[in-house]
């Protein structure tokens, strides 16, 4: 694969109730081992220049990250069992109180599942875990979801405005945040066996446009990613509610992270040396930080604009065209044409707009580059109503 034809945004959404998923989402999370113990191998991992030293250190966190993913795994299943659930692209998981406490935000269906299976004064467990996660920081630094470490509160939460409490109340504060929690315990605590185990748990219902909250936060810095890089708003906005329904914790089995879905080792790489003239990478903890991943995100779109797709004449044809490679790589878009690749663009030329869509959604070899085309460019609709009210 020649450089560049990097693949930011695989991965499918892990949805549905926490029972049903297990093995889902289990697969997914062992398909996350394995993308990360064979990353260096990789056929599809763009090649590109840079230090020995570079590579000794993309190694040491490629290993550290699978120390930290077994460890989790080891201690979610020896309590969870059958019930363990991970972060994903659409789901914040984070475990606390020696893994026997766990929040679950499902960011497709709009629920939050509090859960404890601590036996001693179960309800004093539940309340601290509700009160951690309605308090959990607008800050994915801050949120270590490969371990226990309890979350500290500090500034506006997460959740601000996502949740509203038994009065329609936003929560800011801690006070508010202890009192919902007690309403919660008092009128809606529930609870299930797991096992010889009991699960307590909560479910709060998120507001309906819980996702239109989340995203328009960012909108300051798609507005100055969009002009820095000449990427539409209404299409960056459309990426990230396809790659992440605009959650800053997303990973996912391809091992990418973040609002954009951005894979270090090739995205990554290839923004940090076509783009910013650097050599590395992205680490994942750039990648978490949300302006940070929406730069590199759009960096990448840009990439795809400008340089990969580039004697794409038509601006329709070539935005449907860079659509598709942000998923599927941009060798894969020109495969879909033509054996050929540098046959490939004059052969789009030929078509009309109309016809190239259709042909990357028929035609793409990838069943999730299809999907995903079709995805985005319903979703930029929407976007970019929203964006041209906005700027009126």
């Amino acid at each position: 694969m020649p450089q560049g034809d990097t693949n930011p945004g695989s991965g499918q959404s892990v949805t549905g109730g926490p029972t049903a998923r297990f093995e889902d989402l289990m697969g997914r999370f062992f398909g996350l081992l394995c993308a990360l113990l064979f990353l260096s191998a990789c056929s599809s991992t763009p090649q590109t220049s840079g230090s020995g030293d570079d590579d000794l250190v993309n190694g040491k966190d490629v290993r550290g990250f699978e120390h930290m993913i077994s460890a989790l795994s080891h201690n979610v299943n020896e309590i969870w069992g059958r019930e363990a659930l991970f972060a994903g692209k659409f789901d914040y998981v984070k475990y606390t109180d020696q893994y026997k406490s766990r929040a679950h935000i499902d960011f497709s269906s709009g629920h939050i599942m509090v859960e404890t299976v601590s036996g001693l004064d179960p309800r004093a467990h539940l309340r601290r875990a509700i009160i951690e996660t309605l308090l959990t920081p607008d800050d994915p630094a801050e949120v270590d979801l490969y371990s226990d470490r309890e979350i500290m509160p500090g500034g506006e939460p997460f959740l601000y405005g996502q949740v509203l409490d038994n009065q329609g109340q936003a929560i800011r504060s801690s006070w508010r945040a202890e009192r919902y929690a007690d309403y919660l315990i008092a009128n809606a605590m529930k609870k299930r066996t797991l096992g010889i185990r009991n699960i307590f748990f909560i479910d709060i219902p998120m507001v309906a446009n819980h996702e239109d909250r989340r995203g328009y936060k960012y909108a300051s810095i798609i507005r100055d990613a969009s002009r820095k890089y000449g990427v539409a708003e209404s299409l960056i906005y459309a990426v990230i509610k396809t790659e992440s329904s605009f959650n800053p914790y997303a990973v996912s089995h391809a091992n990418a992270y973040g609002l954009m879905q951005v894979i270090p080792a090739t995205a990554g790489r290839d923004v940090y040396v076509r783009v910013k003239g650097k050599d590395g990478q992205p680490t994942r903890e750039d990648l978490f930080n949300p302006a940070y991943n929406i730069d590199v995100g759009t960096a990448y779109l840009h990439l795809l604009q400008t340089v990969y797709l580039a004697d794409i004449q038509d601006p329709q044809s070539r935005r449907y065209a860079v659509i598709s490679a942000y998923n599927g790589g941009a060798g894969g878009v020109l495969n879909t044409f033509s054996n050929d690749r540098k046959a490939a663009p004059g052969m789009i030329n030929r078509l009309s707009p109309e016809a190239v869509y259709q042909v990357l959604t028929e035609q793409h070899p990838k069943a999730e580059a299809r999907r995903y085309l079709y995805k985005v460019n319903q979703a930029e609709k929407g976007f970019k109503r929203t964006v041209a009210s906005r700027a009126g």
